[in-house]
């Protein structure tokens, strides 16, 4: 008989209502049994500001942003950022750390995205020692950091996890990281995912589109599988997983600058597999798959169609 995890979370900020507004959300999240708030960071909100508020407000729920770019904040102030968060919501807060994308990393912030494994392995690295109250005086790979340590001691030093894609950084969050975070994958995708990295601390972000029109939701998840698989590492990805031969019409397209044929191609199965969508119950189901499989610490980032944000909320919390 399968259960809910002990972890279940959901993605923040929710779409359409103010981050000051969002007081009386984190505590019915708390209420309804959610024990998780994970945000992201890509071009709404930064990652760290409602994780900040929610640590305020809500003393229940345990943080975490997923992910922190390694560019766009120098290592020194990623550590004081981490750090700070630590001392607000000491054992709460996860830092999660990832390569993120060309398109954040030099289209958005103007910084070149070179060699991301090495960055995102030695910014784990100098993280790691940072928190743990080390004055930092050594020369990675990408960068050098002279004489650097946290004024403020961190009493209990953040987890950090590792986003992570293919078998190279997947065995790093393995070895080195104490937990990997998944994204854009199927339930059976996890499996093979976990089997590089080893990991036992799986947070995964899963999309929820809560409605029994499957036509609808499909065409939802259709415009969110082109604007994530179509970028590099996220192609190779899904091509590693198996996913290729599926999804090559849809590349072709894209590359072409045919959009309408990129979201005609991509098949059904797809969209099934990496887009939660159905009744409440059925929404349930597939996330508990997520589970079975092992990911610990589901984050469900719901789209409501046609239903209400705080019904789908109320609908989709765990059951003990």
């Amino acid at each position: 008989m399968t259960t809910t995890p002990p972890r279940y979370g959901i993605t923040i900020p929710f779409d359409g209502i103010s981050l000051a507004d969002h007081r009386s959300w984190y505590r019915q999240l708390a209420e309804l049994g959610y024990t998780d708030v994970w945000s992201a960071e890509v071009d709404g909100a930064d990652g760290f500001t409602p994780l900040a508020h929610a640590a305020a407000v809500e003393p229940r729920l345990n943080l975490g942003v997923a992910i922190a770019p390694a560019y766009t904040r120098g290592p020194a102030l990623l550590a004081q950022t981490a750090a700070s968060m630590a001392e607000l919501a000491p054992g709460r807060f996860t830092f999660g750390l990832g390569a993120s994308s060309p398109v954040i990393v030099e289209r958005w912030n103007s910084i070149p995205y070179d060699k991301p494994f090495q960055r995102t392995r030695d910014t784990l690295r100098f993280m790691k020692a940072a928190l743990a109250g080390d004055k930092v005086d050594e020369a990675y790979e990408t960068f050098t950091i002279r004489g650097f340590k946290l004024a403020r001691a961190v009493e209990v030093p953040p987890k950090i996890f590792l986003a992570a894609l293919r078998p190279g950084m997947l065995r790093l969050a393995g070895t080195e990281a104490d937990g990997v975070i998944l994204n854009w994958l199927s339930a059976g995708d996890v499996a093979t995912v976990l089997a590089e990295s080893g990991s036992t601390e799986v947070a995964a972000r899963l999309f929820v589109v809560p409605t029994e029109d499957a036509e609808t939701a499909r065409f939802i998840g259709r415009r969110m599988v082109t604007a994530y698989l179509n970028v590099d590492a996220y192609a190779a990805f899904h091509r590693w997983l198996g996913r290729g031969p599926a999804l090559e019409a849809m590349w072709e397209a894209w590359a072409a600058g045919d959009r309408k044929r990129a979201l005609e191609v991509i098949p059904d199965e797809v969209v099934d597999d990496l887009i939660i969508h159905g009744s409440y119950e059925q929404c349930r189901a597939h996330i508990q798959r997520y589970v079975d499989a092992g990911v610990t610490i589901p984050a469900l980032a719901v789209i409501p169609f046609g239903v209400d944000l705080a019904e789908a909320i109320t609908e989709l919390a765990p059951r003990h």
